[in-house]
């Protein structure tokens, strides 16, 4: 009888151990309209996509980096994007269409807000930065850096659906719609 008890309360600290990292992903989780994020892009995704002169050419290459990430560094990799598509992307790309200027602008207002929702994890320690994810963002960071930079920022942003649905289904449950 002890023993089944032991293994019991084994086999729960076990669980409970395991299951911490998920539970701090679910903290640092971010409470965002993805819908109206997803439309603004939509709105201007055929415009963008028709400047892109490299259609062989990929920059987040979602096969290999975003769909391979862990669990645990979701929060990581999710940040450093939004940082790049922060820091770069909208900033490197040069729009003189007033209407696209403005959806690009909302996007990157909903960037970060995100952005700072995550920072915050990262300074709790919530936000796990494994080697991985460094390696991932890494990659990204190369791919853009290979192509001349208005280039690189149209390709980003025609690309910009891929990363909105992987934060979709990374983040699930946790987006309102």
């Amino acid at each position: 009888m002890k023993a089944q008890c032991v293994s019991l309360g084994l086999l729960g600290t076990m669980l409970f151990l395991c299951s911490e990292p998920a539970r701090s992903l679910r903290r640092c989780l971010i409470s965002m309209d993805m819908h109206h994020i997803e439309e603004s892009f939509q709105e201007i995704k055929r415009a963008i996509q028709a400047k892109d002169t490299f259609q062989n050419v990929t920059i987040l290459s979602t096969s290999e980096t975003l769909h391979s990430i862990k669990p645990l560094d979701v929060c990581c990799v999710t940040k450093s994007l939004l940082e790049f598509y922060v820091d770069r992307v909208f900033k490197d790309h040069q729009e003189v269409n007033p209407q696209i200027l403005r959806k690009i602008s909302s996007i990157a207002n909903s960037f970060l807000y995100m952005q700072k929702a995550l920072q915050q994890c990262q300074e709790q320690r919530l936000c796990h930065c494994g080697q991985e994810a460094t390696n991932a963002t890494r990659i990204i960071h190369d791919n853009y850096n290979q192509m001349e930079v208005r280039s690189a920022a149209i390709k980003s942003l025609g690309e910009l659906d891929l990363f909105l649905t992987w934060i979709g289904k990374t983040h699930q449950g946790t987006s309102t719609a």
